[in-house]
C-alpha cells in the first residue's frame, strides 16, 4: 500500500514564519525584513534570512525555533536555513553628518555619577563584538576619562600616520580613543565648555575609524557641555540609559531619558546596574539599592528594560584590572548578561528607519 506524501503548501509555512517571534526582535521575520528568500524543493524547506543585529550567541537557539516551527508544517521532513547578518546604517537626526567609517553611534549614558556607566558601556562594547560586530568605543568624558584603564590601554598614545588624524588604540579587539591617551594619567583638565566641546568634537572627528557597525560613545555623567555637543553636532543614532534601582539614580536618570527625547534621538532602554547582590558566604540575594526601580522607569517613559545586572565583586575586580568582564570571563553568567543586553538593544535598533545615503556613490557633474 502506498501513501501519498503531503505536498507542502507556502501559504502554511508562510503563516508559521508570521506567528514565529524571535526573543530580541519581538515580531515577526517578514515583518523585520529578516526573510529574503523562501523556496520548497519537495518535503525541503529552504529559507535565507538576513538579520540586522549581531547574534553569534543567539544562533544555535534561532535556528532550533525556526526548524520546530517549519517542521510542524504538513508535509515538511527537512529545514535548510542560511542565516547572516547585516548590520546597516540607521538614521540620524537632520543636519548632522555621518562620521566616516562609523554606521551607527550608541550614546551610554547616566543622569548621575557612580552607577557603573562606564563598565557597562566597555562591556556591551565588547559584547557587541563578541556577537560578531566591528565595535569601538570613545571616551567622552573630557574631565575624567576612565576607558583607558578599564581597557588595560593607560599609558598608550595613539599613532598618527598622517599628522593629521589619529589611529584609534585596539584594546580586547575594539578601537579605542579617549583624552586620557593623549595628557598624562595624573594631569587636571581644567577646561571651560568651548574647549570640553572642541575636544570632544576633535576626538570623534579625527580619529581614523575603520568601518564600525558600532561606537559605544561612553558620556560623562549629568547632562553637561559633553551632552549638549553629542546633540547638537554629532550624529547620534541612539542611546543607553544606565541607572541603579535606587530612587535617586532614577531620578536623574528621568532627565537623561528626557534630553535625547528633546533632541530626537531614539532611547534604546535602559540598563539596571547594581540590581542584586549575591553573599560569597552564604548565597542570601539583597537588593541593596532597591527592587524593581529600572522596570518602573521603563514603563513610565514607555521604553523597554534592556537586563538587569549584579553588584559583584568580579565586574569591580576585573574592569579595575582592565579586563572587564566579557573578556575576563567570557563565558560566565555576567557575561552572558551582558551578552543578552547588547543583543536586545542592537535588535531594537535594526527596526528603525535605516540611512540609505551611505549606501550610494557621490555623483560629480563636470563638464567635459
Amino acid at each position: 500500500m502506498f501513501f501519498r506524501k503531503t505536498a507542502i503548501a507556502e501559504a502554511d509555512v508562510r503563516s508559521a514564519l508570521c506567528q514565529y517571534r524571535d526573543r530580541y526582535l519581538a515580531t515577526d521575520l517578514d515583518s523585520a525584513q529578516a526573510l529574503k528568500s523562501l523556496r520548497i524543493s519537495g518535503a525541503t524547506v529552504e529559507l535565507e534570512l538576513v538579520l540586522g543585529f549581531p547574534f553569534a550567541g543567539h544562533e544555535a537557539a534561532l535556528r532550533q525555533g525556526l526548524e520546530a516551527c517549519l517542521m510542524a508544517v504538513p508535509g515538511v521532513e527537512r529545514v535548510n536555513i542560511g542565516l547572516r547578518q547585516q548590520i546597516a546604517a540607521h538614521a540620524i537626526k537632520g543636519g548632522a553628518k555621518p562620521i566616516p567609517g562609523v554606521k551607527n553611534i550608541l550614546a551610554v549614558a547616566s543622569g548621575k555619577g557612580g552607577v557603573g556607566k562606564s563598565t557597562t558601556a566597555a562591556n556591551l562594547a565588547l559584547a557587541l563584538a563578541a556577537e560578531g560586530a566591528r565595535v569601538g568605543v570613545l571616551d567622552a568624558d573630557i574631565y575624567g576619562p576612565s576607558q583607558p584603564i578599564l581597557l588595560g590601554v593607560a599609558g598608550q598614545r595613539p599613532e598618527s600616520r598622517d599628522q593629521k588624524s589619529i589611529q584609534p588604540v585596539m584594546a580586547h579587539g575594539l578601537q579605542t580613543m579617549s583624552i586620557g591617551y593623549l595628557v598624562d594619567e595624573d594631569q587636571a583638565m581644567i577646561w571651560r565648555g568651548p574647549m570640553v566641546s572642541s575636544a570632544l568634537q576633535q576626538l570623534l572627528n579625527d580619529t581614523r575609524w575603520d568601518e564600525l557597525d558600532y561606537l559605544i560613545v561612553d558620556l560623562p555623567p549629568g547632562t553637561g557641555d559633553a551632552h549638549l555637543t553629542l546633540a547638537q553636532k554629532v550624529p547620534v543614532t541612539a542611546a543607553i540609559i544606565v541607572t541603579t534601582p535606587q530612587d535617586l539614580a532614577l531620578a536623574d536618570a528621568r532627565k537623561g531619558i528626557a534630553m535625547f527625547q528633546k533632541v530626537s534621538v531614539p532611547v534604546l532602554g535602559i540598563v539596571e546596574n547594581m540590581a542584586l547582590h549575591t553573599c560569597s558566604a552564604c548565597g542570601h540575594v539583597e537588593h541593596i539599592f532597591g527592587i524593581g526601580g529600572g522596570a518602573k522607569l521603563a514603563e513610565g517613559y514607555g521604553v523597554e528594560l534592556l537586563g538587569s545586572l549584579p553588584l559583584a565583586l568580579s565586574i569591580r575586580e576585573q574592569a579595575d584590572g582592565g579586563c572587564p568582564t566579557v573578556a575576563a570571563e567570557p563565558e560566565s553568567a555576567t557575561a552572558m548578561l551582558y551578552r543578552d543586553i547588547a543583543r536586545r538593544a542592537a535588535a531594537k535598533l535594526s527596526l528603525e528607519a535605516k540611512n540609505f545615503a551611505q549606501s550610494f556613490p557621490t555623483i560629480a557633474i563636470t563638464n567635459t
